[in-house]
């Protein structure tokens, strides 16, 4: 952020203020509207210093849209979230205060849905297993395990947006049965992209790929429990790249994955975040992390943040934005 120069500074007012860097195309479309500040880090401490004169605020990652925040902002009139979920945004505060928050559904759907395909290759093809076996010299570890295959496997996904169809349409080529479960899509929608929408329980415990794609909400949050975990097909993989809070817990996970069913997983979430890294799940070496970081591909970053500005700035300007989680806001 401070290689911007002098675009970010503390003393002038209006200003935008920022939970963390933005990238120069968000820049140059809010500037016109005030001083671009960033905060030191994340925290709601540290957001809290900057909200003086603050007509906009930008929530990346971890940045906390709670109601002290929002209350603490007097000048604010808009939030932008360069993401689709806005589960760390105090809806009702923002809705109090008639803010129209604004996220960007579609921006990173091609990135998340690469790197479901990208978690599924590499578990079921064992790459980072041989990689350590072949360095400790362990040439007839060859023989010792077989990779599997995408072909003729069963994916379950389970949240059917936007990077929920992406990630089915990238793996016709490998021709799998693709399972979906979204309560708030039509038979009809998933028919066109050749799914069969199924009940939640059948898709887990039929699927040899389980890929998570849903919003966190009170109804998904632990939707993933110890029980449903258990039911899951022998030899399956998990891949959440949503939200940490869907799947009930790390423990719940662990034991799945050190005495069955489970396989593998994939973890680019977690709650809270940054998780507790003394935890024995990230020992164990069927089992791939992420620091939240597979949605943030420099095309999806770019495009992510031009559309949260362009909002951002319709709001500044007395324009309707496009993408806003709380439409009420405007009522």
């Amino acid at each position: 952020s401070r290689g911007l120069g002098d675009v970010y500074k503390r003393q002038a007012f209006p200003s935008i203020a920022c939970s963390g860097p933005v990238g120069e195309v968000a820049v140059q479309i809010l500037k016109p509207f005030g001083n671009i500040v960033v905060a030191d880090d994340s925290s709601e401490e540290a957001l809290l210093r900057i909200l003086e004169g603050a007509v906009g605020l930008v929530l990346r990652g971890d940045g906390v849209g709670s109601s002290r925040v929002i209350e603490a902002a007097a000048d604010l009139k808009v939030i932008g979230r360069s993401g689709v979920g806005y589960d760390k945004v105090d809806i009702q505060s923002a809705n109090a205060r008639r803010i129209p928050v604004i996220i960007t559904p579609g921006a990173n759907s091609q990135a998340v849905a690469e790197a479901a395909l990208t978690y599924m290759l590499a578990l079921s093809k064992k790459m980072i297993h041989w990689d350590i076996q072949l360095k400790q010299g362990n040439w007839r570890s060859r023989f010792e395990q077989s990779p599997g295959d995408l072909e003729g496997a069963t994916l379950g996904i389970i949240g059917f947006g936007r990077i929920g169809c992406r990630l089915a349409q990238l793996i016709r080529p490998f021709d799998m049965t693709v399972l979906a479960y979204d309560p708030y899509v039509t038979g009809e929608t998933a028919s066109q992209q050749d799914v069969e929408l199924v009940a939640l329980d059948e898709l887990l415990q039929k699927s040899d790929f389980v890929s998570i794609h849903a919003l966190l909400n009170e109804k998904t949050r632990g939707l993933i429990n110890r029980a449903r975990l258990s039911s899951m097909k022998p030899g399956s993989i998990l891949i959440n790249l949503a939200r940490g809070a869907i799947v009930e817990s790390l423990d719940a996970l662990y034991e799945v994955l050190t005495d069955g069913p489970l396989a593998a997983a994939a973890l680019d979430v977690f709650e809270p975040e940054p998780p507790d890294v003394s935890h024995p799940i990230f020992k164990l070496d069927n089992c791939l992390t992420s620091p939240h970081a597979i949605c943030m591909s420099k095309r999806a970053m770019h495009k992510s943040f031009k559309m949260m500005a362009e909002d951002m700035a319709a709001v500044l300007e007395g324009r309707k934005p496009q993408f806003v989680a709380n439409p009420e806001a405007f009522e």
